[in-house]
This record gives C-alpha cells, sequence and structure tokens, in this order.
C-alpha cells in the first residue's frame, strides 16, 4: 500500500510530512481496504471539481482528507484508536460529499449522511479482520466524536477542522503555502478547555493571530453564492436521478463520483443529462432578491463553518477573540455575512423531479418487412 503515499502529488506528500514527520506505517493496512479505497474517488471540495464557476489547484480526495485527520491525531495522540477512529471518520461519505445532505434538506448542520458509518466498518471483512487482530473493538472506532482531539463542537479547534481548513487553505482557494502551515502547525499543544476536556491549542497569542486572519479568507468562500448553487444542482440532480430510476441512494454510496457524471451524462432522460451539461458549462451564479423563473433558481442557508481556537495563556488557556482585537474582528466579521435569505440562480432552466416518474427506456424496433 506504499502505493498510496507515492502516487500523491509532491505537495501533498510534503503536507503529510508536517502533519506526521514520521508516517506511522501500521496505518498503510487500514488505508488499503475496499472501502477507503472508495472514498478515494470522492472529491473533498463537495462537487466542485465539476464546476467551472471554479478552479482547484489540483484533487484532493476525502480519503487524503481522512489521511490528514489521522496524521494529526496520531502525531499529538500516538493513540491507534483515536487515529483510526479519524481515518474512518468519512468512511460513510457519499459522492459529491455534503450535496447529499443539501439532497436531505440537511444544508445548515450537514449531518445526515454519517448514519452508516458503524455498518459500513462492521460490513467490511478486510477492517474488522484487522480490529480483531489488533484488539480494538468496533465501538472504539465507529464514531470519532467521542474523541475530543478528533472532533468536537464549533468553534473549538479539533483534528478534523483543523485538517480541512489547512487542506481547503491549499487546493480551494489558495490563501497559504506548506511553510505557513509549517509555522502554525508547529505551535500546538493540547490543553484543557473551559469544560476540562481535551482541546488543541495554540501557544503563542501571534501565530494564532495569523492563523485567523488568513483563514478569515477562505470563510466566506465555504458560504458563498456559487458553493451554495453548486452543492443544490447537485443534490437536486441526485435526487432527480434517483426520482427517474436511474439511480439509487445505496448507489451514492458505493459508486464513485466519475460512474455517477457517467450516469447523468448517459442516461435516457435528456432533458437530465442535458440539463448536467449545461451545468457544467455554467461560469457565472446569479444573484437576486426575488424567485426568478425560467431559471435553476434556488434559496439555500449556508453551515457556518469558523474556528476561534484557543491560546495557551500565562493565566490559562483563553479564546483568540477574548485577547485579540484583530482575531475578534475577523471572527465576527465572517459571522455577520449573510449566509442565504435570498436567490441564487444559473442563467438555465431546470426543474428537479420533486416525486418518482416513469423511467424513459430506449426501445429497438425491428422492420419485419
Amino acid at each position: 500500500m506504499e502505493k498510496y503515499i507515492d502516487n500523491l502529488n509532491d505537495e501533498v506528500r510534503d503536507y503529510f510530512s508536517i502533519l506526521s514527520p514520521t508516517f506511522p506505517e501500521w496505518l498503510l493496512e487500514y488505508i488499503d481496504t475496499p472501502e477507503m479505497e472508495r472514498i478515494g474517488k470522492i472529491s473533498m471540495s463537495c462537487g466542485t471539481d465539476y464546476s467551472k464557476c471554479f478552479n482547484l489547484r489540483y484533487w484532493y480526495s476525502n480519503l487524503d482528507h481522512s489521511v490528514g485527520v489521522a496524521l494529526i491525531i496520531w502525531n499529538f495522540t500516538h493513540d491507534k484508536k483515536q487515529t483510526i477512529a479519524g481515518l474512518f471518520h468519512d468512511i460513510a461519505t457519499p459522492v459529491f460529499k455534503h450535496c447529499i445532505d443539501f439532497m436531505n434538506g440537511d444544508s445548515e448542520t450537514q449531518e445526515s449522511t454519517e448514519e452508516r458509518t458503524t455498518d459500513i466498518i462492521k460490513n467490511s471483512k478486510e477492517i474488522m479482520a484487522l480490529l480483531n487482530r489488533d484488539g480494538i473493538k468496533l465501538e472504539e472506532v465507529d464514531d470519532y466524536h467521542i474523541y475530543p482531539i478528533a472532533d468536537n463542537d464549533t468553534p473549538r479547534l479539533s483534528a478534523d477542522r483543523f485538517e480541512y481548513t489547512f487542506a481547503s487553505g491549499l487546493t480551494f482557494f489558495r490563501v497559504w503555502e506548506l511553510e505557513q502551515i509549517k509555522k502554525m502547525y508547529n505551535n500546538i499543544t493540547i490543553v484543557k478547555n473551559e469544560d476540562g476536556i481535551d482541546e488543541l491549542a495554540f501557544k503563542d497569542k501571534e501565530v494564532c493571530e495569523e492563523y485567523i486572519h488568513t483563514i478569515s479568507r477562505l470563510w466566506p468562500e465555504w458560504v458563498s453564492d456559487k458553493d451554495r448553487t453548486v452543492m443544490q444542482f447537485l443534490a437536486d440532480m441526485c435526487k432527480s436521478m434517483s426520482n427517474a430510476g436511474y439511480l439509487t441512494i445505496d448507489d451514492l454510496y458505493t459508486l464513485s463520483e466519475e460512474e455517477i457524471i457517467n450516469k447523468f451524462l448517459n442516461c435516457n432522460d435528456t432533458y437530465l443529462s442535458d440539463s448536467f451539461r449545461r451545468f457544467q458549462n455554467a461560469n457565472t451564479v446569479y444573484h437576486s432578491n426575488e424567485y426568478v423563473d425560467g431559471r435553476y433558481c434556488v434559496n439555500i442557508n449556508a453551515k457556518t463553518r469558523y474556528v476561534n481556537p484557543l491560546v495557551a495563556t500565562e493565566v490559562g488557556p483563553l479564546r483568540i477573540n477574548m485577547i485579540s482585537e484583530l482575531a475578534n474582528h475577523d471572527i465576527n466579521s465572517y459571522l455577520n455575512l449573510p449566509k442565504g435569505g435570498y436567490y441564487t440562480y444559473f442563467d438555465f432552466d431546470f426543474k428537479p423531479y420533486e416525486y418518482p416518474v416513469k423511467k424513459l427506456v430506449k426501445t429497438n424496433i425491428t422492420n419485419n418487412q
């Protein structure tokens, strides 16, 4: 499975070496399982790779994100159970990631797709054999929420939140380079937070200020008009394909994004396939205070993603917004941004199939005359 490391591009490999200077070799067997291989075919960008509205620097998969989370946990805890839980935290991720939460009407919390995690791990012969060999119980790795270093509530800093801000800032909207990530990452320690729970924290106020000031350029991108509209369109395409009988819900959790897109483009329903091609060619999202008829027009609210990390001070750990006017301004400026409540639209019409419809079938007619 060294080929996973070998197939990474140079920047991601260097980035991983920052997260954990020594890669834990034992983790490779867990990475080399069919369930983890599947999420290597799902983009971390929630489908924005497939829109001309965005210009991502390179492919960064959900597997890459999961490995990054595991490396952060391992670096700070050297605990196998927590590390594996971090690796598996997105094992149930469907195609286009949080777009399927949008499909489920869960655009603001984005947790509706997590329910399959336990079943996927439990039903994997390869994973269960590794866990049994290592003396690890299913319930010790199927819910990373039980480990506060791995995950905690917004806006606290956790391995998951830390990794996707770093990776998004490299690939999604370039806000930093590896040297800056290394500077910030090497300033992290573990402290007890306000509730007496372990949490990642910065050692120095100035480094934390730099982190917040830099990442605050990325936060608005996650709730932008184009981001919400692209994700909702992909959600509506998946729902329409399901209602037309071309996709099952299970397909979203078992197929790759490439396979799903091929289904979009090659289904017999030309209304759906042509609509997806129009989406692929659209490079602008428009804004309106009123519904625009004859266009793909939606009104979607976004999840508020941000961090307010702790800083280890002489009087104990304190949130950065309590000790830095700059950080407090950056955080509040983002929190006060509109994250929906108005209409956005593409300059083409598409009405999703809200209910099951009759599947169109091509027939071959033979002339016997």
